[in-house]
């Protein structure tokens, strides 16, 4: 079997700054099964009633996944309105956070995927807020992607950086927002080469220069002897250190840093920046804030990646102009000043396959 070059693009790649949309999302095969009855029965009884929809969550958080949210109902020839709040902007509980205004039968079936889009997106953009908030002016890269699946790693990252994270470690997921990918080198090359500076030298001569030249430390010796060994041994090469101390060793701890920073200025290198990374969550980027350890940069992975989904309700509020609402709710369109809207274009609907559950 001949070995995979990631470097080049996958068969069907989406066009750049764009989301990939699954052909079964588009299709209505990820939506509750009864959406599909739904539209089943509308289609028999010859309805397509002009529904106003209200999506909102019981809790705090930051909103994202509008702008794949808006790309769905583009590609799926939605002639309504999407009226919603900014990406990145910060939602009250019960705030109507997004507003969907139109035929029910060319949005209804996607009740499922719009949902989906928001819980996670928004989930991943508010944890990433909270470390980044913590984080003060030290910046925060996301290095989520390894504990998702990876057809969302993407959209991940995109969240991550809607949430205030300056980089992310995936290519596609850095690209949604037009940046390049955050991140140099694994343990794994390290191990394969067998020594740090074997290792970050190979890098030097190989690797493209837009690339920082960032070595981690930890694999095979002290961090502390490590990062003196590369500042002597890649000069004024070596741009910065980063360390990822396993649990079974204590851990990154705000001592360590303090050291590795006081030896590489003694050793005339208060040039290279210290980057920190593992298990790292909010709190620990306070606790090393509060210990006063000279991070210049923190990776958050599962922090991020595992936030709880943010449980949003879509509710129909209005039939053909007639306030509606399940028991418990408020019928008709809920005050929302700060919802905008959303540019939609179309798609002709000679794109669409005859037989879509979109009407």
């Amino acid at each position: 079997m001949s070995e995979a070059d990631p470097s080049q693009p996958a068969e069907h790649p989406a066009p750049s700054g764009t989301f990939r949309i699954p052909q079964e999302v588009l299709d209505g095969g990820t939506a509750d099964v009864y959406f599909r009855h739904t539209m089943q029965v509308l289609r028999a009884e010859q309805l397509n009633p002009w529904t106003v929809m209200e999506i909102f969550a019981r809790e705090r958080g930051v909103l994202c996944g509008i702008r794949e949210v808006s790309q769905l109902l583009r590609e799926r020839g939605f002639t309504g309105e999407l009226w919603a709040l900014d990406e990145g902007e910060e939602f009250r509980p019960k705030e109507t956070a997004v507003r969907i205004i139109g035929p029910y039968r060319e949005y209804g079936t996607y009740e499922t995927a719009i949902l989906g889009m928001l819980a996670s997106a928004s989930a991943w953009a508010t944890a990433a807020r909270a470390c980044v908030e913590a984080a003060g002016t030290i910046p925060v890269i996301s290095f989520g992607a390894r504990h998702v699946h990876p057809n969302v790693a993407a959209v991940m990252d995109y969240a991550a950086l809607i949430g205030g994270c300056a980089g992310a470690s995936t290519p596609a997921g850095a690209a949604l927002r037009g940046l390049s990918a955050s991140g140099t080198m694994p343990h794994s090359l390290v191990l394969i080469m067998g020594d740090t500076v074997r290792a970050a030298e190979a890098f030097d001569r190989h690797v493209d220069q837009s690339v920082p030249r960032t070595v981690l430390v930890d694999t095979l010796r002290d961090e502390v002897e490590e990062g003196l060994r590369l500042a002597q041994a890649l000069g004024p090469r070596l741009q910065a250190i980063r360390i990822d101390t396993p649990s079974e060793r204590g851990g990154v701890t705000p001592d360590l840093v303090i050291e590795l920073r006081t030896k590489l200025d003694l050793a005339g290198r208060p040039d290279v920046r210290l980057f920190v990374s593992g298990g790292i969550t909010s709190e620990r980027i306070a606790q090393f804030r509060q210990a006063g350890a000279p991070v210049d940069g923190f990776g958050v992975g599962s922090a991020i990646a595992g936030a709880r989904p943010v449980d949003f309700t879509g509710d129909v509020r209005e039939v053909d102009g007639r306030p509606v609402a399940k028991r418990g709710r408020l019928p008709g369109r809920q005050p929302s000043p700060r919802l905008r809207r959303l540019p939609l274009v179309a798609v002709p609907s000679s794109s669409l396959q005859p037989d879509a559950p979109l009407t």
